[in-house]
């Protein structure tokens, strides 16, 4: 028990939480503009992503990592990590989306598409929270300190 409490205090939960919050407004932003306004895949998943993206570097970086790393050294990481997240996951996923029509034709491509940006979601956010840490708002060791 006690190690799932130092899990749901650290930076995973608080990234978690920050993720509900963006996946609620990513999400919500791709699907609106992918079945109101009739955008394609890509511009829908990107528009959605990208506003929650803007949400995400301010929580992440203040809340989550509580990093003290400066806009101008963490911002272009983090565009880094959120495009490479981006088409990863949801390049993959229209691909099994893509492999799927044509195991099942019978299946409406909208309803693809709806499970491609859900499944997309899904690895997207978890290769956002490891480029994020390890990569974008990882901490030094200060000189001098040992680290443990």
């Amino acid at each position: 028990m006690k190690s799932l409490r130092v899990i749901l205090s650290g930076s995973f939960a608080r990234f978690l939480l920050v993720g509900l919050f963006n996946t609620l407004v990513g999400l919500s932003s791709s699907f609106a503009l992918f079945n109101l306004l009739h955008l394609n895949y890509w511009a829908s998943t990107f528009i959605g992503n990208t506003i929650g993206a803007i949400v995400s570097y301010f929580l992440n970086r203040t809340f989550t990592f509580r990093s003290r790393a400066t806009v101008g050294s963490s911002w272009w990481k983090f565009a880094v990590v959120i495009m490479s997240c981006y088409g990863l996951s949801y390049g993959g996923s229209l691909l099994l989306a893509e492999a799927a029509a044509a195991i099942w034709p019978g299946i409406p491509a909208g309803w693809l598409h709806n499970g491609a940006i859900l499944v997309g979601n899904g690895v997207y956010t978890i290769g956002n929270y490891l480029g994020h840490k390890y990569f974008t708002f990882r901490t030094h060791v200060q000189a001098g300190s040992r680290a443990s």
